[in-house]
């Protein structure tokens, strides 16, 4: 994990993104930089699904879409509609440790069960939709996903700046993932 940047003052924040909603953004949830009021949007936040991860932002500060792994690739035309109808020009895109979806191939068999006790499905059914989908949203690694998932963004949308960021469970603190 020495990739991981941590932000601990105004200091540890990369030039590039000092003085930008990507740099409040880490100034709010780490620094905890007293709230500023917002009425619009200043940012984009890819973020995992999972319930252990909580920003501490200001309200209408920024859009949020999760999704499992911070994987934003099925959401894009919500990323499209942030940026061309919210004015969005700044995306963090943070991965966190500890994610359900490295390794999914780990989970097949609770995965199955799960959906077989909890929601009354088949087990060929269950079986079926994990070999399905499972493929489409394993990330691997939370560094190299959200470090790969950043440089696919900056492609597709060229004048917006996305940081890959990384939020630790245990303490509720962002680092920046140095590429």
């Amino acid at each position: 994990m020495n990739r991981l940047l941590p932000v601990n003052c105004i200091e540890d924040i990369l030039p590039e993104y000092r003085h930008t909603p990507i740099g409040l953004l880490l100034e709010f949830h780490n620094l905890k930089r007293p709230f500023a009021t917002y009425t619009e949007a200043q940012l984009l936040v890819g973020m995992c699904m999972d319930n252990r991860k909580h920003l501490h932002i200001p309200e209408n500060f920024s859009y949020i879409i999760r999704s499992g792994g911070a994987n934003l690739r099925y959401s894009e035309f919500k990323v499209s509609y942030a940026i061309s109808v919210g004015g969005i020009k700044h995306i963090a895109l943070i991965g966190h440790n500890n994610c359900g979806m490295v390794n999914l191939h780990s989970r097949k068999d609770e995965f199955i069960s799960g959906l077989v006790g909890t929601a009354g499905w088949t087990p060929e059914r269950a079986e079926e939709h994990f070999t399905n989908f499972a493929p489409m949203f394993e990330i691997g690694n939370e560094i190299e996903f959200v470090v790969t998932e950043a440089k696919r963004l900056r492609v597709k949308y060229p004048k917006i700046t996305v940081a890959p960021l990384f939020y630790h469970v245990e303490t509720n603190r962002l680092s920046i993932v140095e590429e």
